[in-house]
């Protein structure tokens, strides 16, 4: 069955570090913890298991102390070039039926890294919007974690 394009999340990225220091970010709890979330919200909880066919869970917290939360599996995990995993929201509001994945390609750059990233299949394209201005905020939040790393 072919994509509804409209329903993909893409971007591109390039980061000020390597590739080696931005997959580990990616995959160390210690350093998404700080990171991984949109600005003004923190993870309240993590929990992952960076391995083909393990899990990950997390919840994040806005500033007015709703909590949001996330799981999933990881499907494909090639060090330091490639991280393929589920994505299911257990918000009251969302169809905890549907899952999208996400697929995120680590390049070297010299000594910085692009990293394309696709989600699909969304529900619908404004489900697509509104994670991206998530998943915008959170790659800033990353950017400046990079640097000061």
């Amino acid at each position: 069955m072919p994509v509804a394009e409209e329903r993909v999340l893409l971007f591109a990225r390039v980061f000020d570090a390597p590739r080696s220091l931005v997959f580990r970010a990616w995959t160390d709890p210690k350093q998404l913890v700080k990171w991984f979330a949109p600005e003004g919200f923190s993870v309240a909880f993590l929990e992952m298991d960076v391995r083909p066919g393990s899990t990950w869970r997390k919840c994040m917290r806005s500033p007015e102390g709703l909590e949001y939360w996330r799981r999933g599996v990881y499907l494909e995990v090639v060090k330091p070039e490639r991280l393929v995993f589920t994505y299911i929201s257990d918000d009251p509001a969302s169809d905890p039926e549907h899952e999208t994945v996400v697929t995120m390609i680590f390049e070297d750059q010299g000594a910085k890294t692009l990293m394309t990233f696709r989600q699909q299949e969304f529900e619908s394209a404004a489900a697509r919007d509104s994670h991206q201005f998530g998943w915008g905020s959170c790659m800033d939040r990353f950017a400046l974690y990079l640097q000061e790393a």
